[in-house]
């Protein structure tokens, strides 16, 4: 394995090994910036899943605590299966107005827009009776209606702008499509019933005020605080938050003391599902009509009438069910307003989430400087963990304060960030790795290399047999070189000589075993033939390469040339590793190893560069070779045939008889 097996730049991958603090940080500014970038598109499917993630927390502990200010009168399967199909006459209509009414209700709301329509007087003067009622307008803003329906909107504000100016720079949303009440309605108090619909179908935000036609009306969750202060016509400002922890706008209502409503940048506020749909009293309309219910219920309390009914296409999702009715959440938004509980956006925030990120990038940096095995696993754990701590967070500040912050900008920061510094960790632990194995291979064997590197050390004998054919090269008369030059000389020699002939192995198809001394062992595996003719192949080479270019170059008065000799020989042997675990060899053995190495001693005595044993010589059929006759090489005990190449071959050097050793 070489570092060139590698496709990133070797500038970046020296980059992640050695400046890894500054890599770490340059990944958790990129992460942040995408995160932003992620999070701001529009109509972006991250936002449905923070809105959706966020909201969990009411679901999982809502407040149970029967709501005893507000009752919903339900027009419900039960009442148009009883009393008929929907829309109702108005003389029905009226009698529900004036049951409600003379139950004692504090206020009747009415979620629901009625537009002309036959005995409309009868219904108004139901209405007006105690001027306790108020019904829905419909101004259009996320809708293809293109045309007004009916003669206009009533009951506007006093003291919000709709124009440009101080207080109501484009605060709230305009337009000049609108649905009406019936005219008979004039003098029963209004409000709309516009709600912003996200791009998942939920209603989780209600403009307080819609601009028709250059007049503000407000919300009909606002209407019944504006109608219980008593003043005509209804008056209300807003203003911009000053500190921290306050909205970006606030609504105050009339003279009602206290009473404001938290609004964000575009004039809206917040729905809360802080309690569960149970906690809401429910009456059918046809009881309440036909005198079926307890007074208690409707006596002094608001009343809000809508439709529950399925088929009325009036049920939109929540984080308690994906069919709630509209009138509940009316019922939710009055009640927030009553608690000063709705829930808004701190003006703040922006730092509880530069906080929130600042926490995890330093957490996620201080793992990925850990390194090894905790950066590997600890990262993709933090990944996975940011997200729920941030949402976590935003659960708190909900739950115990009321504060929107929103948690996944942060959340998918720390989930990138994680991501971003695992890879980049892996990326530094290849890098290195592949810089390890780079250096075992330069001192072992590949396979050696990667067996030491992947693998746990072990005290036995790991070794398999094999046949191998084995090239031993000497570079003769070097050490007589070495005592007359310097070792600076003496070393360049060394390593041109071991490079050239490393160089020669790898193109002939072999690989070098070992370096030691001044002698190079080289090994081919597989097919004796094929193996021999390359060893012989490179054998020729190394010879011209070192004798005929290098050598004669290195001219030392007194002293005998430098010249190469070549052994090689064909056999069996022991390759692998022995020695205790804590420190192993990697080694070569066999009497083949021997017979190659003595054949190499023998150049020096025979006179010529190259002998091929006589295993060796058999696969080398197609090759011209001369017997140099048969020797007792040694420290062996066996006599061993010789040949040399034909054009190394001269008779006179032909059973020369060899004293080192004897012939026994």
């Amino acid at each position: 394995m070489r570092l060139s097996d590698y496709k990133l730049p070797s500038a970046v991958r020296e980059f992640l090994s050695s400046k890894a603090e500054l890599t770490s940080l340059l990944v958790l500014i990129l992460s942040a910036a995408l995160s932003v970038f992620l999070v701001i598109q529009p109509f972006n499917f991250l936002s449905i899943i923070e809105e959706r993630g966020g909201s969990l927390f009411w679901a999982f502990m809502p407040d149970d605590g029967v709501e005893e200010r507000i009752t919903i009168v339900s027009i419900d399967e039960r009442s148009l299966s009883e009393i008929g199909p929907w829309p109702w006459p108005r003389d029905t209509m009226a009698d529900l107005a004036v049951a409600i009414d003379n139950a004692g209700a504090q206020l009747q709301i009415h979620d629901i827009v009625y537009p002309a329509r036959e005995n409309d007087q009868l219904f108004a003067q139901a209405l007006e009776q105690g001027q306790r009622a108020i019904v829905a307008q419909l101004p259009i803003i996320q809708s293809n209606i293109t045309v007004a329906q009916g003669s206009g909107l009533t009951h506007p504000i006093n003291g919000l702008s709709c124009g440009p100016q101080q207080g109501g720079t484009g605060l709230f949303p305009t337009t000049n499509k609108y649905i009406a009440s019936s005219d008979a309605l004039l003098n029963v108090s209004k409000g709309h019933i516009a709600p912003i619909i996200d791009a998942d179908g939920s209603i989780r935000r209600v403009p307080a005020v819609i601009c028709v036609d250059g007049s503000p009306f407000p919300a009909l969750a606002i209407s019944p605080f504006l109608k219980l202060d008593g003043g005509q016509p209804w008056s209300a400002s807003v203003e911009p938050g000053a500190g921290f922890l306050d909205p970006e706008r606030i609504l105050r209502l009339g003279s009602l003391l206290g009473l404001e409503v938290p609004l964000d940048g575009d004039g809206s506020f917040r729905i809360s599902f802080a309690r569960s749909p149970e906690s809401f009293r429910s009456i059918s309309a046809v009881d309440v009509i036909r005198g079926n219910f307890e007074p208690e219920l409707l006596d002094n309390v608001l009343v809000l009438v809508g439709a529950t009914a399925f088929g009325l296409d009036d049920i939109v999702p929540t984080p308690f069910s994906g069919f709630t009715p509209g009138v509940e959440l009316q019922a939710r938004a009055i009640t927030s307003i009553l608690d000063s509980n709705v829930p808004y956006t701190p003006r703040g925030a922006a730092w509880v989430i530069a906080a929130i990120f600042i926490f995890l990038g330093s957490l996620l940096y201080l793992v990925a400087q850990k390194r090894g095995r905790l950066a590997v696993f600890g990262l993709p754990a933090a990944a996975v963990l940011a997200p729920f701590v941030s949402l976590g967070i935003h659960g708190f500040l909900l739950l115990g304060y009321g504060f929107w912050v929103g948690w996944m900008l942060p959340g998918a920061f720390g989930f990138l960030s994680g991501l971003m510094l695992l890879v980049a960790e892996l990326g530094r632990v290849r890098f290195e790795r592949g810089r390890v194995m780079q250096n075992l291979t330069s001192y072992l064997p590949s396979a050696a290399a990667k067996k030491v590197a992947l693998e746990l050390p072990s005290s036995n004998i790991e070794a398999e047999r094999c046949d191998v054919t084995l090239l031993s090269a000497d570079l003769r008369n070097f050490s007589a070189l070495s005592e007359r030059r310097p070792p600076e000389e003496s070393a360049s020699v060394l390593h041109y000589f071991f490079t050239k002939v490393n160089e020669i192995v790898e193109d002939c198809g072999g690989r070098v075993h070992e370096y030691k001394g001044d002698n190079v062992l080289a090994l081919w595996d597989g097919d004796g033939i094929e193996a021999a003719n390359r060893a012989l192949a490179a054998a020729l080479k190394i010879e011209k390469a070192i004798n005929d270019n290098l050598l004669p170059e290195i001219n030392i008065h007194g002293l005998e040339p430098l010249a190469v000799g070549i052994g090689i020989e064909h056999g069996p042997v022991l390759l692998g590793s022995i020695g205790p675990a804590h420190r192993r060899a990697h080694t070569l053995c066999g009497e083949t190893v021997s017979v190659a190495l003595r054949i190499q001693e023998m150049t020096v005595d025979l006179s010529t560069p190259i002998l091929v044993g006589e295993i060796a010589a058999r696969y080398l059929s197609n090759v011209k070779l001369e017997s140099m006759g048969r020797y007792l090489l040694p420290g062996l005990v066996n006599m061993h045939a010789l040949y040399t190449p034909e054009s190394f071959f001269s008779p006179s050097k032909e059973n020369l008889t060899l004293l080192k050793g004897g012939l026994g």
